[in-house]
């Protein structure tokens, strides 16, 4: 395949008709490019691809595009978005354009997410137990106290191991300077790693030589991982049961908790399909009652027990938080562990870093402003034009102002919020996100990513390589969730 004469100017258009990339029709000057420099010329890593791509005829790559889209549909990779009038369940937007990270880069990343999460372990058990950081006046004591994700419930509470987030999300962005930066951290029920596993098989079939001479890392191990994790935390070691636990059908992750559990063959159960019975939980089978050890849980901690939590739940099991405390099974992720990713916490994780493990932290925060201190929320009531603001406890990008888009309406509206109730907002600079290019209409455009990779806290720390690159498909936009517009891509990281 042509090399561009083995100089470093951009892919262009060929006499032939093929599809290229070239700096008149792509733009990668105005933002961080994941698959070209300013140049035009490939990133490391990055060749092989543009160059597959810069020789397929006119609507050749859209044919593959369409291609991937209905093996989608077949596989069923679908989402829930809540109130959609035209219907509840969505195909997964998906761009057939992988990213690309390089193996250095990776390992980077990788380093600085394993710092993170044993740091924020030692965090929550700390929150729970004796508080040390708290007495020593590194994180606010009513910071903690009022986070509506602290679960008093949970003060003293031994849980299997000493792991408290054994599954975890946590979402990065790069910057126009090219550095990854950690925007926020996602230890409760994280989701969307089943559309990683199902973009890859769509992906390996689509370019299979330039995927095979890439030397791609695998992420089809993931589910074997995650099954060895639940059954490190099980009370009964000789041989675990373990179950995922759904809200049910209706839940916008269904597809996903159907998936994992048919990927690791354990059950998927609803809370109707368990029962605490003599201090167990059990599970109701055709042939009886079977114990269950592990409790992969894909509701949130208020659904869990009625008796512990909401009096309302219907889709918890009756007891669990008592069995739970008792060593009797163990639930991934552990409850009471989103104190650890409210957005107000999320500014000291650096100091968090430092206080446990002393250390500095590898993959640094995007700089935070707490509403919550008069001098900040001062700064950020007086730049709400520049900003990012954010609700604490929201997520999916709902609660958010990015002000340089914002109306003066909208403005006025979360001014009010925030004098209201200053504990629920945070503030941030309005991040440059990297672009990746994308297929829109038959032609390729930029278009805003981030990256979530997935960590599994077990015997080791393990960091999925790559993980669930979302993309802002409306133009210009900085929102990547799929509920509200939002795509995503094959995320390949190379071996060496």
């Amino acid at each position: 395949m042509p090399q561009n004469g083995g100089t470093n100017r951009p892919l262009e258009r060929s006499a032939h008709g093929h599809i290229a990339l070239n700096l008149q029709t792509y733009d990668a000057h105005s933002f961080y490019d994941e698959l070209m420099q300013a140049s035009g010329a490939p990133r490391a890593g990055a060749e092989l691809l543009l160059e597959c791509i810069a020789s397929l005829r006119n609507g050749e790559l859209s044919r593959y595009q369409r291609a991937a889209e209905a093996a989608m549909y077949r596989m069923g990779v679908t989402f829930a978005v809540y109130g959609a009038a035209e219907g509840t369940e969505k195909i997964m937007p998906f761009d057939v354009i992988p990213r690309i990270i390089n193996a250095s880069e990776w390992q980077r990343i990788e380093l600085g997410l394993k710092q993170r999460i044993h740091a924020l372990n030692l965090f929550i058990d700390d929150i729970y137990h004796q508080q040390k950081i708290l007495r020593d006046g590194i994180v606010p004591r009513d910071l903690i106290l009022s986070a509506t994700s602290y679960r008093p419930q949970c003060q003293g509470l031994k849980v299997p191991r000493g792991i408290w987030c054994h599954i975890t999300g946590t979402d990065l962005v790069r910057d126009r300077d090219g550095q990854f930066y950690v925007l926020e951290d996602n230890l409760r029920c994280p989701s969307g790693v089943s559309y990683v596993l199902e973009n890859r098989q769509v992906l390996k079939r689509t370019f299979p030589k330039v995927f095979e001479a890439s030397r791609v890392r695998a992420v089809d191990n993931y589910p074997s991982h995650l099954l060895e994790t639940l059954e490190y935390l099980s009370p009964d070691s000789a041989s675990p049961t373990a179950v995922l636990l759904t809200p049910g059908v209706y839940n916008s992750a269904y597809f996903e908790h159907s998936f994992l559990a048919q990927q690791m063959g354990i059950e998927l159960v609803e809370g109707k399909d368990l029962v605490v019975l003599n201090g167990y939980v059990h599970m109701r089978t055709t042939h009886g009652l079977r114990r269950v050890d592990v409790i992969y849980r894909r509701i949130d901690d208020d659904f869990l027990d009625p008796r512990a939590f909401r009096s309302d739940s219907m889709l918890g099991v009756p007891g669990l938080m008592e069995v739970y405390s008792a060593g009797h099974v163990a639930l991934a992720n552990a409850p009471g562990g989103g104190v650890a990713d409210d957005k107000a916490v999320y500014a000291y994780v650096p100091k968090i870093i430092k206080y446990y493990l002393d250390e500095e932290i590898i993959l640094p925060n995007v700089p935070t402003y707490l509403c919550a201190e008069e001098k900040e929320r001062g700064y950020v009531l007086a730049n709400l034009d520049q900003l990012v603001v954010k609700a604490t406890n929201e997520s999916g990008g709902y609660g958010m102002l990015v002000g340089p888009h914002s109306t003066a309406a909208q403005r006025d509206e979360f001014r009010s919020r925030i004098s209201a109730n200053p504990r629920n907002y945070i503030a941030q600079p309005t991040l440059s996100l990297s672009r990746a290019p994308v297929l829109i209409d038959d032609d390729i455009e930029g278009r805003h990513v981030d990256l979530r990779p997935y960590i599994l806290y077990g015997k080791d720390i393990y960091v999925m390589p790559g993980g669930l690159t979302r993309v802002a498909l409306k133009k210009n936009s900085l929102v990547v969730n799929s509920s509200q517009g939002g795509g995503s891509k094959d995320t390949w990281v190379l071996q060496v």
